[in-house]
């Protein structure tokens, strides 16, 4: 499905982006993997490396600009040309809880600093290493910000100008061929959610309309998909993959 195409994904050193990284990497593409957790990194893509996939790790901190423009340098220098992008990085653990009024202004410039700048610093870098590649961007999302997830406002809030950022992406970049969609999942059962309380856990999983957990693999397909050329019609839409928690 993905054979021949170059993806990057970023946030891929554990969790949602290890697991998108491993489908896309199964599906023929070849990888640029990218996270702040430089060791885990380097742990991901060795063990991807022996199962024989193609795959580089580079550290990235989605919150330095600097490091954001030398990280699609570099990629310029060693692929020279990208298929897809995944933008996965985000803040999610320990901002939740707090109700509006006491959430710390260091925590909600800190989560819209990597989740909002940082995925449209990264789309501005590597956009142009896709010029004539039939280039495709996921950006996930959340379903939190499709159906107003209480005291979780800053994450919230970020995943809403995702969305918002994907809409008025998808008309500028289309007509360079690019196609850019929104996924929402909801929340899974991961080494990032384990701070979420467990009753948030119950009203999501007795609430789907497929009910139990949803796991970062439930996604995967989804996300290969609309990495392929023929994902083009999407472009610009917000699709929540929950599992049927949320529908629009």
């Amino acid at each position: 499905m993905l054979a021949g195409r170059t993806v990057v994904v970023t946030g891929a050193a554990r969790g949602v982006g290890r697991s998108i990284a491993q489908a896309c990497a199964a599906a023929g593409a070849r990888l640029v993997l990218a996270d702040i957790l430089a060791e885990l990194l380097a742990e991901t893509a060795k063990d991807m490396a022996a199962q024989g996939h193609a795959v580089r790790a580079v550290p990235l901190d989605l919150a330095d600009p600097a490091a954001i423009e030398a990280f699609a340098d570099d990629i310029a220098a060693h692929e020279g040309t990208v298929h897809g992008l995944v933008n996965n990085a985000a803040i999610a653990t320990g901002i939740g809880g707090p109700e509006f009024d006491a959430i710390e202004i260091d925590t909600w410039d800190r989560v819209m600093r990597v989740n909002v700048r940082g995925t449209w610093l990264v789309t501005r870098a590597v956009a142009p290493l896709m010029k004539g590649t039939d280039g495709r961007i996921v950006n996930l999302a959340s379903d939190t910000a499709l159906w107003g997830a209480p005291r979780l406002l800053a994450y919230t809030a970020s995943k809403g100008a995702v969305i918002s950022m994907t809409r008025s992406l998808s008309r500028e970049l289309g007509p360079r061929g690019i196609g850019i969609t929104a996924i929402a999942p909801g929340i899974m059962r991961n080494e990032a959610t384990e701070y979420v309380p467990a009753e948030r856990h119950r009203l999501y999983e007795t609430g789907r309309a497929v009910p139990g957990p949803q796991m970062p693999e439930d996604i995967t397909d989804t996300v290969t998909f609309l990495l392929t050329p023929g994902a083009l019609a999407l472009t610009g839409q917000v699709l929540p993959v929950d599992a049927g928690f949320v529908f629009t």
